[in-house]
């Protein structure tokens, strides 16, 4: 009588199509929106190109006085800056700069793109709970799906290159602004708000005036986390045609060097803690 308990097979013979489907959407859409994808990829390849050429035609040593006089004006602290100075200094002499450059443009682009789509969202978020629960299950499922997994399509639409590597990286880093600016708003304290209402605040000056100031430094931590999970997809956007340090560490795993694979993953290293410490913000 319990045999079908133990016998699964009315189970697995009616396996549902998930992955048929998702080939058959995927395929739909590459057809249909072709002209489309080579649009923005494009587009997204102008702006990744003129940085390029902005970082390489630069000496190095006016980047990284323009990186230390940054560095200085977000700490105001000698020590961050000193930081940013050797730190940069070490990867110029370990011969790894235009690796570098190449890896903050991917950086710096997938930043600019998930702050400008994640704050906005956080904060209507934050206004409406019920958005936030219908996004919730979307977020989750951008966090935790292997990371190679957003390379298939965005080879499909976007072929090789850096542009699907930022595509990917997008993907993968979103949720977090999103997540940190909802949480910065949403903890803004309920006095704050009615005594901006009380004295005849608009709902947006309370927004500007209030809720963003509060929310600033869990803003700036989406932004520290953004920059974080973006050089964290380095080597994984190497998978795909995009340069940068991911590439030696990539070349190091195929041919087990581990010189190479050390010397790599240790600039990786040095990157994210200059990064780390020039936007790192507390709340005072």
């Amino acid at each position: 009588m319990l045999d079908w308990l133990t016998d699964l097979g009315w189970l697995t013979d009616h396996k549902l199509p998930v992955g048929r489907w998702s080939k058959m959407g995927f395929d739909w859409l590459n057809a249909n929106g072709g002209p489309f994808f080579n649009l923005i990829s494009r587009m997204m390849q102008a702006v990744i190109d003129a940085m390029l050429n902005v970082l390489d035609a630069a000496p190095p040593l006016l980047v990284i006085a323009i990186l230390a006089a940054l560095a200085w004006i977000l700490q105001r602290n000698w020590r961050v800056t000193a930081l940013v100075v050797a730190g940069f200094a070490f990867i110029l002499n370990q011969g790894y700069w235009d690796e570098t450059m190449q890896s903050l443009t991917l950086i710096v682009l997938a930043c600019v793109t998930c702050m400008a789509i994640g704050v906005p969202l956080g904060i209507a978020a934050a206004h409406r709970p019920r958005l936030y629960q219908a996004m919730s299950p979307v977020l989750d499922l951008m966090q935790t799906l292997p990371t190679f997994v957003y390379l298939i399509p965005a080879i499909v639409f976007f072929g090789l290159g850096m542009v699907p590597g930022l595509i990917a990286t997008v993907i993968f880093v979103l949720p977090a602004p999103i997540r940190l600016t909802h949480l910065g708003i949403a903890s803004t304290p309920m006095a704050l708000k009615e005594a901006a209402t009380a004295f005849g605040a608009t709902p947006r000056q309370r927004l500007w005036k209030v809720e963003l100031p509060y929310a600033f430094p869990q803003i700036m931590t989406g932004l520290n986390q953004t920059i974080m999970l973006s050089l964290s997809m380095v080597v994984i956007a190497a998978l795909v045609g995009a340069n940068g340090l991911g590439v030696p560490v990539v070349r190091a795993l195929n041919t087990v060097n581990t010189a190479l694979g050390f010397e790599s993953g240790f600039i990786i290293v040095v990157v994210a803690i200059v990064l780390d410490r020039m936007l790192r913000v507390t709340r005072k």
